[in-house]
């Protein structure tokens, strides 16, 4: 069996091909990741990633992980402008199997595939065996999956459209950026403020806030980080706003699920930002939730660094039957 697996992002691609033999575990062939606005289409990344491989190898099988709401098997992802269709590209690609999957499904099944040196705890909770878990995390948009156990003990994932329900402010500034966003966007959701893309929304209003012109635009965390420490007071304003969003964001995700067998954050936003990310000031906004306090308190969270989760995951969601047999080598 031959498979291509990957996890389609708004920034980035991130595509595998492996073999598959009949016994033992998966063997890589070919691993690449392309900037995903070089291309028109889904299928023009497909085609150029396989003439890359270079194998004579046909593959058997495809599945990706994607940015969007999934109806069987077609998606128009939210931060690209691509639809793909898994009929349509199965006949284009000649590929006799192709499969999609959310991209924070897929991240829920990665958490699988991660090991002690893949994350740091935030919050050092023990976890409950066979205890819920859920997956979040600031990439391009904010994605969110949950995972539940099964009678074996194997863990199944479960996509939500979790990052679009309403954003709510949690004090007077965060208020100010709510109508700040409103006037400009209308709806404004959690993935407005707490996502990469809303970097530079922040950023702006900060300026405003503090009366500064804004010192160019900002592309990522990266930037605005490196701006932060050069001195922009509004770039360390703005972090500092992220990082109260974001915390306020996870602790939201634990009172919905109350994972207490590990709530993971992933995303890239975060490795950008990885000391803050373990501030007190991150979970000092995650647990800033009143009477339910202790509920987040009691919750194991962890931030994944493992910069390949959503592949490693769309591999193991391939093996439908057994997810947990799952070996990377």
């Amino acid at each position: 069996m031959e498979r291509i697996a990957g996890d389609i992002g708004g920034t980035k691609s991130w595509l595998a091909w492996v073999a598959i033999p009949s016994h033992g575990a998966q063997q890589l062939r070919f691993e690449k990741i392309y900037v995903s606005a070089d291309f028109a289409s889904a299928e023009a990344l497909l085609r150029q990633f396989m003439a890359d491989a270079q194998t004579a190898c046909q593959a058997d099988e495809l599945i990706l992980a994607l940015p969007g709401p999934l109806h069987a098997q077609r998606v128009r992802l939210t931060n690209l402008d691509w639809t793909l269709d898994a009929t349509e590209m199965q006949t284009a690609l000649g590929i006799a199997r192709v499969r999609f999957i959310n991209d924070f499904q897929a991240a829920a099944a990665g958490v699988a595939t991660l090991t002690d040196a893949d994350v740091i705890a935030l919050n050092a909770q023990a976890a409950a065996p066979g205890g819920v878990r859920a997956i979040t995390g600031a990439g391009t948009g904010l994605g969110l999956a949950f995972m539940l156990a099964d009678a074996q003990g194997r863990y199944q994932s479960f996509a939500t459209e979790g990052g679009h329900i309403d954003f709510a402010p949690a004090n007077a500034l965060q208020a100010r950026l709510l109508e700040h966003l409103r006037a400009d966007q209308g709806h404004v959701s959690w993935e407005r403020v707490a996502s990469g893309s809303a970097l530079k929304d922040l950023y702006r209003f900060c300026c405003a806030e503090l009366g500064h012109s804004p010192a160019g635009e900002v592309v990522d965390g990266a930037a605005l980080t490196v701006r932060a420490e050069s001195g922009d007071a509004a770039a360390e304003t703005a972090l500092d706003l992220f990082i109260d969003l974001y915390g306020a964001w996870v602790g939201n995700v634990a009172l919905m699920y109350q994972p207490f067998g590990g709530l993971y954050i992933a995303g890239g936003v975060a490795t950008h930002m990885l000391a803050r990310m373990q501030s007190p000031r991150f979970m000092a906004a995650a647990t800033d939730k009143g009477r339910m306090r202790g509920v987040v308190e009691r919750t194991p969270i962890f931030l994944i660094t493992c910069k390949r989760l959503g592949v490693q995951g769309a591999m193991v969601q391939s093996q439908i039957d057994s997810p947990a047999a799952f070996k990377y080598q």
